[in-house]
Parts: C-alpha cells; sequence; structure tokens
C-alpha cells in the first residue's frame, strides 16, 4: 500500500482494518503514516517525508521519494505481493504501478488522482498500468468508464467517520453561550509547507476579525502529520489567543460558527458538518504559474468541484490575504441570510457523496482482486 499524504494515511488505515475483520491473515507493508501504522501496516516509509505541496517543492523531496520508490520497486519484483493498493499521490504511484504491471502483481487504484482536473495524458499510463480503479467521487465514475477504465464508485470513505450536522441555534450559531462570542476554526493545512504559506495570512486574518468581535475565540486542530513547534512558532506571534487542540477534528468543528480552510479533503469534512466555510490557497509562486497553464477546472475546492457551482469562496494565491480572509469570513458572521445560503448548499454536498461503506466496497474489492 502507498498513501504519501495525511488524508489517504487515514483513509487507508480504515481499508486495512475493513480487510482484516474479513480475512485476518492479510500482510500489509509500504508507505503511510501513524494511522495505517497502527491498524496494522508494516511501514517502510512515512508518508510525512513524502509530501510535497505545489508542483516546485518536490525537489527538496527527491532523495528519499528516489529511496522509497527503489525499496518498493526491489519488494514487487522479488516478493510478488498479491496486490499493489495505491491511494492518490499520482507522480508516485503511478510510476509504481509500471514496476508492478511488469511483474504480474495486480493493482487497485483508491482515491483517484485528479487526472480530471490537470494533466489528463495521465490516463493513458492508469489505463495501461491500473486493473481496477475505486473511485470516491460521483463524477470520476463516468471519466473513467468513458476512457475505458475498469471503475467502481465506492461512496466518500469521510462518510463512514462525519458525524451528521449537528442542530444550530435559530441565529444559525453553533448552539453555546450567546455571550460567549463566535467560535473560528482555523484549518491551514496537512503538510509543513502549507501551514508556512498559509497560517500567518489566517492568524492576521483572525486579528482584523477580533476587531470586529471583541469576544471571538480562534481554534486551530493539530494533526499528525505537521509539525507543532512550526504552528506554535507562527500562532505564537499573534496578538490573540489562538487554542491548539489535539482533540478529534470533528470534536473541535463542533465548536465552530465559521472556519476558514485550506484547499483539500478536509473542506469535505467541514462541509459534511454543514459549517460556513472560507476556502485559501497559497504555493510558491513558480508552482502557481505552472498550475495556472495546466489546470482545467472551474474551482478548486473540492466543495465546489463535487457541488458543481460556487458555494464557498476560494481565495487563491494573490487572493488569500488576511484582509479578504476576514471580510469572507465577516460576511458569513453578520450576513444571517449569506450564511444560512451556504448551509442550505453545504447539506447537499452529503447527499451528492453518496452512502456509507466506501471501505467495505473497497475491501471487498481487494480481497476479490488478491483470491
Amino acid at each position: 500500500m502507498v498513501a504519501g499524504e495525511a488524508s489517504a494515511d487515514q483513509h487507508g488505515a480504515n481499508l486495512v482494518r475493513t480487510i482484516l475483520r474479513q480475512d485476518p491473515g492479510v500482510f500489509f507493508l509500504g508507505i503511510g503514516g501513524d494511522e495505517m501504522a497502527r491498524a496494522g501496516v508494516r511501514i517502510l516509509f512515512s508518508s510525512s517525508e513524502m509530501a510535497v505541496v505545489g508542483l516546485t517543492e518536490v525537489f527538496s523531496r527527491i532523495p528519499v521519494i528516489y529511496k522509497a520508490a527503489r525499496r518498493l520497486k526491489h519488494i514487487l519484483k522479488e516478493n510478488r505481493p498479491d496486490l499493489l493498493i495505491l491511494l492518490d499521490y499520482p507522480d508516485f504511484n503511478i510510476h509504481l504501478a509500471r514496476t508492478a504491471k511488469r511483474c504480474g502483481v495486480p493493482v487497485l487504484y483508491y482515491i483517484s488522482p485528479q487526472v480530471w482536473a490537470w494533466r489528463k495524458g495521465r490516463v493513458r499510463k492508469i489505463r495501461n498500468r491500473v486493473d481496477r480503479m475505486a473511485v470516491i467521487l460521483p463524477f470520476e465514475e463516468t471519466f473513467y468508464r468513458n476512457e475505458g477504465i475498469s471503475v467502481d464508485y465506492v461512496g466518500h470513505p469521510l462518510l463512514d467517520s462525519a458525524p451528521a450536522p449537528f442542530a444550530r441555534g435559530r441565529d444559525g450559531s453553533n448552539g453555546g453561550m450567546p455571550n460567549q462570542g463566535p467560535v473560528l476554526g482555523l484549518l491551514p493545512g496537512s503538510r509543513n509547507e502549507e501551514v508556512s504559506f498559509l497560517l500567518p495570512a489566517m492568524v492576521s486574518s483572525a486579528e482584523l476579525l477580533k476587531n470586529k468581535h471583541p469576544k471571538l475565540r480562534c481554534v486551530l486542530p493539530l494533526t499528525s502529520t505537521v509539525d507543532a513547534k512550526l504552528v506554535r512558532e507562527i500562532t505564537g506571534r499573534s496578538k490573540i489567543n489562538i487554542a491548539l487542540s489535539g482533540r478529534n477534528i470533528y470534536e473541535v468543528l463542533k465548536a465552530c460558527d465559521v472556519v476558514i480552510a485550506a484547499s483539500g479533503t478536509v473542506t469535505l469534512e467541514v462541509a459534511m458538518m454543514g459549517i460556513p466555510m472560507v476556502v485559501a490557497y497559497r504555493v510558491s509562486w513558480p508552482s502557481y504559474h505552472i498550475g495556472r497553464m495546466i489546470i482545467r477546472v472551474p474551482h478548486i475546492s473540492l466543495v465546489n468541484l463535487v457541488a458543481g457551482k460556487r458555494v464557498v469562496p476560494e481565495l487563491i494565491q494573490g487572493d488569500a490575504t488576511p484582509e479578504k480572509m476576514a471580510r469572507e469570513a465577516e460576511t458569513l458572521l453578520s450576513d444571517r441570510g449569506a450564511r444560512y445560503r451556504m448551509i442550505k448548499d453545504l447539506g447537499m454536498i452529503r447527499e451528492r457523496l453518496g452512502s456509507k461503506g466506501a471501505s467495505r466496497r473497497t475491501a471487498e474489492i481487494a480481497l476479490e482482486m488478491m483470491r
């Protein structure tokens, strides 16, 4: 198994546990994080060493990526595992799938790379190297089927773990004590590079909001893939108190009235809980300009892509300023109509993602392929 980032590590761990419930004799090894390790995977390389942001930042990780590729290729050639399961992380995984194909090892790709958004030419490689796709977004099934690739839509794995949207007060708040003030959640990403690019601007936006809402409280959930020292260093320079929490992200989100989040899987988690949000993203300028030339989708946030329209505001690169983040968040705190409209639109995201059971459906496919 290969999971090169935090969200894939979580989904990979759930898949491993589901497979082991059906067949306790299966042995797993590969690339992943703490979640997959706890689920029973022998981790050869940590996903935190492999994760990169943008197209230019990969250069600093080349030595460990090359070492990991060489080790896994050796295992595919010498040990001939019964199945190779790939989770997102496209450039590394599609390359590894070529070796698996040559060695006669079947390949299951769970959680599709976003080839429908950029570098569509990779579809040909997937067709030639991957035996089956298990996709988690509804429009991906049609995309791959039209390309002649064996594909199953299994539903989104977040549906198995995300709680139902919670009841809100008549003012659209989180139901807390009215004199405590609104709560702002900051979700700067699951990689150190994302945090370095985004968190300083998020902190400054929180300071601007504090001027209008003196009782504003801020909370930031820590993730295992981000250096807590880096987060504390950035938030420690703030004029306001930002509570850092190691609790389950859903417990933290329950307290939030509005969220400023890095574009990524976490935006779907926020959406499924019905919490209004502002999506922001920054990478290095070279990566941004390269990305603009090759990305071919109308939105970058998964929320808007699943909805098929602009539901949440997207502040990208030069637009991801403290002033614009604060302005969008202020609208969601103060404009009751805008707030209710977004909450209503977020409600359809959960419906469009299908039903629970993604890990179970994917486990059945994996076991079928191994048999």
